[in-house]
């Protein structure tokens, strides 16, 4: 049986590793398996940004790689505690009666829905805010290059 609340919590705070897409789909999941690259990407791009500064355009491009992942799987994590029991138990436990407990929503699953949306559009917010400004900055830098 795949408790939706899991599933949820799982999303939300292992979901750009992949831990969700595991726990629902099984060890050969490959998306599970290509989850973690996006995030290992994001985290070198703020290590760059440490060792070498703002001015890296390689951390422009791999930082945003991590806030989107995030949001991406706070996405989902509302999407799994959002869902009703009725489609849950048939896509998840098709061998379990359509009102199975397992697919239930519980306080606590509003609480993953609630905490999913809160940091999920914030790192969105961030990521998209990074990204514009870095881009636009270089787009300034450039063009007073070219009117000198």
């Amino acid at each position: 049986m795949k408790n939706k609340t899991l599933a949820a919590w799982l999303a939300f705070l292992g979901g750009p590793l992949g831990l969700h897409r595991f726990y629902l789909h099984g060890m050969g999941d490959m998306l599970g398996w290509l989850l973690p690259i996006p995030t290992a990407l994001g985290i070198y791009g703020i290590q760059r940004v440490q060792q070498l500064g703002q001015d890296d355009h390689y951390s422009w491009i791999l930082i945003p790689l991590l806030g989107f992942t995030i949001a991406g799987c706070a996405l989902r994590a509302i999407l799994y505690g959002l869902m009703t029991p009725e489609r849950w138990n048939a896509r998840y436990n098709p061998s379990a009666p359509v009102e199975a407990p397992a697919g239930q929503t519980q306080w606590i699953t509003i609480g993953a829905i609630v905490l999913a949306l809160l940091m999920g559009t914030t790192v969105l917010m961030a990521s998209l805010a990074f990204s514009f400004q870095r881009y636009f900055e270089y787009q300034i830098e450039e063009a007073r290059k070219i009117s000198q």
